[in-house]
């Protein structure tokens, strides 16, 4: 025990005399705590009393002696605290809620300027009026919460009303201010037709003299856009809007046609209106626009809505050169939308009409079919099939019927029967001789439109690969052409 304590006492640093310590004083060296100095001479005294009691304690001055030294970097500290500080109130400066406040400002002040906006299309002064209404087509041309907001503001009823103006100038500006309100917006579309804008869009048409041409285009844009909500379809085609459009669509600007032709399109959706669009002598001037390919998928796009009535089928079967034009439009093949929808007509009327599938077999649609289901559309592809299989049955049932006839009137339906057998019975190879006849007949057309189909082919190829124009076709593909069969068709 004795030698524990002289080794732990031995340890002990006591601090020499210092001159400038005051009496020649001796005392402990400063980096102790007075607790920390006692709790070493306990140590020393209890031999250590363990290595778990040293290093806690030695931990302890470690931390003493930190503080001691952070103390001289007290300075350095509270300017690193102030520039937290600042950086924090920056931080705050952006932060969600000072971008959502400063959101709430521009919508406060935007919703303060339309509010000013729809007073002005209520003042007596109409100079005040056309420059509000100017103002409502700028706000509402691209921004949706504008025409929401103006609509709700009460803008649509002062500028239906402007249309009673005799100003072009507030008139135009009334309908373009009506125009911009009414993209995307059903409502706003529905609230402008409720108002009475139809009917005096109209009026404006028929007042006397020649209506102002840019007063004319806008009326048109306008009943394109109000004509694509479906509630709005009865309405504007029993106003009397379609007659104004079919006029428009045959003498005005080229904007003006493309405007109506579509808003044409959207009506002919309702079959209510295919009856009015008839009465204007509409689809005859359509089938002879139809050569114009800037309008012709549009054209024919209207003829496939009208065509679903029995009447607009008649229509289109009286006019003139209608399936020769539409069996044309069939060989398009830098326009699979022309090709689609004229299949599309036509395929309809085949379906419905034996009269019509013959006047399409004269036009010489069963060519230009076949050349279809191998170069067409998927889509266009399906619906040629579609109209051949009518016309081959069409042709089934016409050998059937002159087989019928030559055998005492027997009902058959293949060119074969047995009811031929007394009629074979004095020459028993002539009914086989004119069953094999009338069968060769067929062969020989199926393989002259075969032929005819492949050579068209073959030009298309020799034109795409660039070759020269008077290319012959080597032996080998002649063979191919002069061997083709039936087989080789799509049905």
């Amino acid at each position: 025990m004795a030698k524990c304590q002289r080794n732990d006492v031995a340890s002990l640093i006591l601090d020499r005399p210092t001159a400038a310590a005051a009496g020649g004083h001796s005392r402990l060296w400063t980096v102790f705590s007075g607790s920390a100095f006692r709790r070493a001479i306990f140590d020393a005294v209890s031999c250590g009393g363990g290595s778990r009691h040293r290093n806690r304690h030695r931990e302890e001055d470690d931390v003493f002696a930190a503080s001691v030294r952070s103390t001289a970097k007290a300075p350095e500290k509270r300017k690193a605290v102030r520039s937290e500080k600042l950086s924090d109130l920056l931080s705050m400066a952006d932060s969600p809620e000072a971008e959502s406040d400063a959101e709430t400002k521009r919508k406060e002040e935007a919703l303060e300027e339309l509010k000013r906006v729809a007073r002005g299309l209520q003042a007596e002064d109409l100079s005040t009026r056309k420059e509000a209404a100017r103002s409502v087509r700028l706000r509402a041309k691209e921004d949706s919460e504008a025409r929401v907001t103006l609509a709700m503001l009460g803008a649509i009823p002062p500028l239906v009303g402007m249309l009673d103006s005799e100003d072009a100038d507030s008139q135009i500006a009334s309908l373009y201010a009506l125009l911009n309100l009414g993209i995307g917006n059903d409502v706003n579309k529905a609230a402008i037709v409720k108002a009475g804008g139809v009917h005096k869009m109209l009026k404006l048409i028929e007042s006397p003299g020649d209506p102002n041409p840019s007063v004319l285009e806008a009326i048109v844009a306008n009943f394109l856009g109000l004509s694509a909500l479906d509630s709005n379809k009865p309405v504007i085609g029993s106003s009397g809007a379609i007659p104004f459009l079919a006029k428009t669509l045959q003498s005005s600007s080229p904007q003006a046609k493309q405007d109506a032709l579509r808003a044409l399109y959207n009506l002919s959706i309702f079959a209510s209106n295919v009856s009015v669009i008839l009465e204007t002598d509409l689809i005859p001037f359509l089938l002879k626009a139809l050569g114009d390919m800037e309008v012709s998928e549009r054209i024919l796009a209207v003829l496939s809505n009208v065509v679903s009535t029995p009447e607009g089928r008649k229509a289109i079967s009286v006019a003139p050169d209608a399936f020769p034009i539409l069996v044309d439009a069939l060989n398009w093949n830098d326009s699979p939308g022309c090709q689609e929808k004229a299949s599309y007509v036509l395929m309809v009327m085949a379906h419905k009409a034996y009269g019509d599938r013959q006047a399409m077999v004269e036009a010489g649609i069963v060519s230009s079919l076949l050349e279809l289901t191998l170069l067409g559309s998927t889509l266009a592809q399906k619906r040629a099939s579609r109209i051949l299989e009518c016309l081959r049955v069409d042709k089934g049932k016409q050998v059937s019927e002159n087989y019928g006839g030559n055998s005492g009137g027997a009902a058959v339906s293949a060119p074969i029967c047995g009811g031929c057998a007394s009629s074979s019975s004095a020459n028993p190879n002539a009914g086989e001789a004119e069953d094999m006849m009338m069968m060769s007949e067929e062969k020989i057309a199926v393989k002259q439109l075969v032929q005819q189909s492949l050579q068209n082919n073959m030009k298309r190829i020799v034109k795409r690969a660039n070759l020269p124009q008077d290319f012959v076709p080597s032996d080998h593909f002649k063979s191919l052409t002069s061997g083709s069969t039936s087989k080789s068709l799509p049905f």
